[in-house]
């Protein structure tokens, strides 16, 4: 049922995949809306509605290497599959759990796994297997701004799920949603078992390779804080504006949206950019000009359209470090293993996702503000720069029969 004869046509590739990464990432950048109903609805503190969220992103991020061999080994449709079914099953859980610590541990499992399952690591194989090496970096980035589009397209729809049917039949008719639209666009992805089964360099290998080479230390350090940065924005954002006196929620919900709408031209441009320049030169860029976004905002006056030029600028910068990093990694190491070496990388992402949302709502629980996140977010932007310059690109040396 989840091989075929011959291998995708790299087309059907990039529409099926755009439609799960569309489903997978406007769903999860989305959940934010939820903190303060939910919250209020369960008498909790913000921490923990946090706590579920960095949960969920530290989940992401650990089984996202092993949702990656499965890619690489069984096929990508069988992933994608599980994945849904774990997604629709994470939402349910967050509309039902009563318990902070089971809502926290239950919706972090499932949805975390379902995000290993159904974002970016788990497609970045076939994408990266089905595109020509010289449009590999543009297939990046039409992946990733699918996803941005589902940023921008699923946060009026959730936010109007929520003010009409209530936030626990919002996440009701979202289940749904995922899985009437992800399953059949995983039968799509189904690839040949020769090529999820292909002799050469083993998984431990490839691990230990990767991770004795300095350049894809650097890129695990310099993720990292893409993770920090884009997560306490996402999460934090629309409770930010309202302590600060932005009480019209329809101002967060545009602000989020623009993130989606303007990373989708980010993240083309991106990968389209990493085909013709440097893309560790990109990728310190774009760290670089997040600080000075983030450095801007918070010293201009706040307003609606402050926050919207924010957005905006934060969307262009969004997720066009994924196009970049997951070409550095298939140029430097090849496509056999890249769902699992971008699971590894990715993980270190998530890393610093569980921190950010997390320790946003830790702070401002104990300070009544957002001050000290900010300013770690900020300098975490100039770190990555700097760590992103000495990337090699270069394909590594090894034996022809192990790559």
């Amino acid at each position: 049922m989840f091989h075929t004869d011959r291998a995708p046509d790299f087309k059907t590739v990039l529409i099926a995949s755009g439609v799960v990464l569309t489903l997978a990432m406007g769903v999860r950048h989305g959940l934010g809306f939820w903190l303060q109903p939910i919250s209020q609805a369960h008498g909790w503190t913000r921490e923990t509605f946090s706590l579920a969220i960095a949960m969920q992103n530290l989940m992401w991020g650990a089984i996202g290497p092993f949702a990656g061999m499965a890619c690489d080994r069984f096929g990508t449709a069988r992933v994608i599959v599980l994945g849904a079914f774990l997604y629709a099953a994470g939402l349910l859980w967050m509309a039902l759990a009563h318990q902070p610590a089971l809502f926290v541990i239950g919706s972090g499992v499932l949805i975390g796994g379902a995000l290993a399952c159904t974002a970016f690591g788990a497609v970045s194989g076939i994408v990266g297997r089905s595109a020509p090496p010289e449009k590999r970096s543009w297939a990046f980035g039409i992946s990733s701004a699918a996803g941005s589009f589902g940023q921008f397209m699923m946060m009026p729809v959730e936010q109007q799920l929520i003010s009409v049917a209530g936030w626990q039949q919002a996440f009701f008719w979202l289940a749904a949603l995922v899985l009437v639209m992800m399953l059949p666009m995983a039968l799509r992805l189904k690839e040949p078992a020769r090529a999820a089964a292909a002799h050469g360099q083993s998984i431990g290998e490839a691990i230990r390779e990767a991770f004795g080479y300095r350049s894809f230390q650097l890129l695990v350090a310099g993720y990292f804080v893409c993770g920090f940065q884009v997560v306490f924005i996402g999460a934090h954002l629309p409770s930010y504006l309202k302590d600060k006196g932005i009480m019209d929620p329809n101002v967060a919900v545009i602000a989020l949206a623009l993130i989606g709408l303007f990373n989708i031209f980010g993240s083309y441009y991106a990968g389209k950019l990493g085909g013709l320049l440097p893309k560790r030169y990109l990728l310190a860029g774009i760290y670089s000009a997040r600080s000075a976004a983030i450095a801007l905002f918070l010293a201009a006056p706040l307003s609606p359209w402050s926050v919207y030029l924010f957005a905006a600028a934060m969307g262009v910068l969004w997720l066009s470090t994924v196009p970049l990093t997951n070409g550095i990694v298939a140029g430097i190491f090849g496509v056999k293993h890249l769902s699992m070496l971008s699971g590894f990388v990715f993980f270190s992402h998530q890393v610093g996702s569980f921190l950010g949302v997390w320790l946003g709502g830790w702070l401002f629980t104990r300070q009544g503000s957002y001050d000290t996140v900010w300013a770690i977010t900020l300098g975490l932007g100039v770190f990555a720069t700097l760590i992103n310059l000495p990337v090699r690109e270069q394909a590594i040396a090894r034996p022809l029969a192990a790559r």
